[in-house]
């Protein structure tokens, strides 16, 4: 189907694709409550970048350890059956945190079991939720679905951050009881986290009413560990998927680590607060949607290869990293921020559709856990290391040591592996998502 509106209609008309938007859109507003509200509530508690960095590594551990084995069950089983236990496990969990937060008797060791549980639930979920789509949508569809269901990520993305700043910010400035360690934002942050959990039992109804296709493929049975090896092993014959996954692996290790606690403290020591972070944030958001939006309307623009592609934007993103250690104001971080947005949100949608595309189904949930956990299975150890370093360099050399790496690696990247010359038409295995036979 070559019009772009027909097909867009005709993948709204699918009912199982409207459900996934629906339970989609809820769960990932919901998301963004928590990803405001989980650091800012350490910094009410502790104001301390150590902790913080180590609260976020403690989230990222079990969901390090365990994702490579939530692929090989998705394979085995199913991404929906496995997707909902997680949604179940998230919910209590997060009801849980709300109620401590608002009756003041949250602490850090309580704070920290309740991360490790969400890392857990998260190592299942993640492989789950990515492997989805393609058991839903025609293989023709993935493209297009793909990129309306990451549109909708970035459109939560962009509302979350501001609604749960304000949420948070105007909800409460009362001195808190002793037991609350001091907490003026407990009303607010118990809120937000009470709406996360509600999110995630309305998109337990939700996934409910999804239907995948009645001939989906299943992984052969055996041991959990075999699977995973079959697994690796696939992508390191892959010569270009592993150039990527590695490149993928050391970028996201240093510069994504740096972000997940230079940008709450950023906020808290030079931009204001916690309504500043959500501005910021959503300004994120904000570019990855125009990205995304982009990159539907020119979505074949190259500069030589794919991977050359990539490598450029990387570049350029390196550059206005290192801009950003000197911003001293709201609307300059957001401004910066909305470009790293504009520039990931345009690839986005076609690396996902790549390795989905080049992927066997029965494949499929092992090789998405195995790139999520290169993008974020080592985030515990960078934000830890993230932390310790603030004991000793500023915000300024921070950011700017962030990008300068960015950009050495995109060099590197270029001039030493196959990244140069991977394309978008090298997808070997495109006949294995024909429709279920």
């Amino acid at each position: 189907m070559h019009d772009p509106r027909a097909a867009r209609a005709a993948l709204l008309r699918d009912t199982n694709f409207r459900w996934m938007m629906v339970g989609g859109a809820i769960s990932m507003l919901g998301d963004q409550f928590t990803l405001i509200a989980l650091p800012w509530l350490v910094l009410q508690l502790t104001g301390d970048a150590l902790t913080l960095g180590l609260t976020i590594a403690l989230m990222g551990v079990p969901r390090a350890i365990f994702i490579l084995v939530g692929g090989a069950l998705v394979d085995r089983y199913s991404p929906k059956r496995v997707l909902m236990l997680t949604k179940y496990a998230n919910a209590f969990l997060l009801g849980l945190l709300a109620a401590l937060v608002l009756t003041h008797q949250v602490t850090m060791p309580l704070v920290y079991a309740l991360a490790l549980g969400i890392g857990l639930a998260s190592a299942f979920s993640i492989p789950s939720g990515s492997s989805m789509l393609p058991n839903v949508v025609a293989p023709h569809q993935l493209q297009m679905a793909n990129g309306m269901m990451m549109s909708m990520r970035v459109l939560t993305a962009l509302a979350g951050p501001l609604l749960a700043g304000l949420l948070i910010a105007f909800s409460s400035h009362d001195p808190a009881p002793a037991g609350g360690a001091g907490m003026t934002d407990a009303r607010g942050l118990g809120i937000a986290f009470a709406l996360d959990a509600v999110s995630f039992a309305v998109t337990v109804w939700t996934l409910h009413q999804v239907q995948m296709h009645p001939g989906a493929v299943r992984a052969a049975p055996q041991r959990v560990l075999a699977a995973v090896g079959d697994g690796l092993a696939m992508v390191w014959r892959d010569v270009e998927m592993r150039s990527a996954f590695i490149y993928w692996g050391v970028m996201s290790f240093v510069v994504g680590g740096a972000m997940q606690v230079a940008m709450p403290l950023l906020a808290s020591s030079r931009l204001g607060g916690v309504a500043a972070l959500g501005l910021v944030m959503g300004a994120h958001a904000a570019g990855n949607l125009a990205g995304m939006g982009l990159s539907s309307l020119k979505g074949d623009f190259r500069i030589g290869t794919f991977g050359t592609t990539l490598l450029l934007l990387d570049a350029v993103a390196g550059v206005v990293l290192m801009c950003m250690g000197s911003v001293g104001a709201a609307w300059q971080a957001a401004a910066l921020m909305l470009l790293l947005g504009l520039l990931s949100g345009f690839t986005q949608v076609a690396v996902f559709t790549w390795i989905q595309r080049r992927v066997a189904r029965e494949m499929l949930g092992r090789t998405m856990s195995i790139f999520m956990f290169i993008l974020m299975g080592l985030a515990p150890l960078a934000a830890s290391l993230t932390g310790l370093s603030m004991q000793y360099l500023d915000l300024t050399q921070l950011f700017v040591g962030a990008g300068l790496f960015l950009l050495a690696g995109t060099l590197a990247a270029f001039a030493l592996t196959p990244m140069r010359v991977m394309n978008d038409s090298k997808s070997a295995t495109i006949s294995a998502l024909t429709p279920d036979a």
